[in-house]
């Protein structure tokens, strides 16, 4: 018996991968839940109070990023808490970003820039947030009040028309 030696070649598969910003900046969002004294980041309104999103499903709010091929820089606004570090707030910041931002897609997070806008207790941040709530809550009644009140209106008015029409 004659054993022929074949060999068999591997080819490569050629194409890229890539992130879009939206993708990082969910991935920023999420972890940067986890980072306490951090009450939220501008426009995202998660809190660490109740250790999940308040009013949003969007944890991209608030979040910059500028992705490359092979890096990424992130810049966020943030609010903490009064009485904590900041500067050990924006070094947690920092280590859980480049950890997620790297364990999830290989990328380098090479910059992660923070402006501090506001600091606030935990009461005023729960105060912001019920107020918040409110605010959305009483224009959502507002509007569905609204919308009834046309809905009648144009109602009455096709009644009306409805009548006139059997009169003649």
């Amino acid at each position: 018996m004659v054993q022929e030696n074949t060999k068999t070649e591997v080819t490569e598969v050629k194409g890229s991968l890539t992130y879009e910003d939206k993708v990082i900046q969910k991935i920023v969002g999420l972890a940067l839940e986890s980072v306490n004294g951090l009450l939220s980041v501008d426009g995202g309104f998660f809190s660490n109070l109740t250790g999940k999103l308040v009013n949003t499903d969007d944890v991209t709010a608030g979040v910059g990023v500028e992705v490359g091929k092979k890096q990424v820089a992130v810049d966020l606004k943030v609010v903490t808490e009064y009485k904590k570090n900041v500067p050990d707030i924006y070094q947690k910041i920092k280590d859980v970003i480049r950890k997620e931002v790297s364990d999830m897609t290989d990328l380098e997070v090479v910059e992660v820039n923070v402006t501090v806008v506001d600091i606030k207790t935990k009461e005023q941040q729960k105060d912001d947030e019920k107020s918040l709530q409110d605010r959305v809550v009483g224009a959502a009644q507002t509007t569905g009040k609204f919308t009834s009140d046309q809905v009648d209106k144009v109602k009455e008015k096709v009644d009306d028309m409805g009548d006139d029409a059997r009169v003649k």
